[in-house]
């Protein structure tokens, strides 16, 4: 497995996730604006956009992420990520497992897995994975998943039960509470709405992001 998920990140925190319907911004024009504000790491989701038409955003977004010198993780589709030659994969715990996608895309790729609860996190930890996500942290409108907020109690439970597994919080983390996230045990803070949902004050978001986190 990949050992180097968090050198990737160069000693920042965030982990920002593209959305371009709350953008107004393709894959790869967001890609641009997170690298130009500091951004080392970007995940790629889609929910929207049918398979084929995220593959050619998402084959853009990677050549232009590697021309800068940022590596970009594929939310949920490992066939895509394997297509478009990206740095890994996020994968769900209704996605394809982590050792179907560890066997497709090989040791060096990095594989994230989202999970819910403090179980659900140490049964990820033994999968051939190179971090775990938890969250929601609060509540989220930006994905309605139907899992309750574990609050900043919930990262402290799982990063004392996950010493050195790299852990990710997300699900309603902004620039106001990420520190307080952080401070609870997240290695990085992946987030979307806060950045996203007011385009134009997007790289103001992403440097308070990077400095406050």
């Amino acid at each position: 497995m990949s050992s180097n998920f968090l050198q990737a990140f160069g000693g920042t925190h965030l982990y920002p996730i593209t959305d371009q319907h709350l953008s107004g911004l393709s894959h790869a024009e967001q890609v641009v604006l997170l690298s130009n504000c500091g951004a080392a790491v970007i995940q790629l989701r889609e929910k929207l956009d049918p398979p084929a038409k995220f593959f050619r955003q998402a084959e853009a977004a990677v050549q232009v992420a590697h021309d800068l010198g940022v590596k970009v993780i594929i939310n949920d589709r490992v066939d895509i990520a394997l297509a478009v030659k990206a740095d890994g994969v996020h994968l769900g715990q209704e996605d394809v497992s982590p050792y179907a996608a560890r066997g497709i895309l090989g040791s060096e790729a990095i594989i994230g897995f989202s999970t819910h609860s403090l179980e659900q996190a140490l049964l990820a930890a033994q999968m051939p994975i190179d971090y775990v996500a938890i969250g929601p942290i609060f509540p989220t409108t930006t994905k309605q998943s139907g899992n309750a907020p574990v609050g900043l109690d919930g990262v402290a439970r799982v990063r004392d039960a996950l010493r050195g597994m790299p852990l990710v919080a997300i699900g309603g983390i902004t620039s106001e509470n990420a520190a307080a996230v952080i401070e609870s045990g997240a290695d990085v803070v992946a987030v979307i709405g806060d950045i996203w949902v007011h385009a134009k004050n997007s790289s103001d978001k992403i440097k308070l992001l990077l400095n406050h986190s």
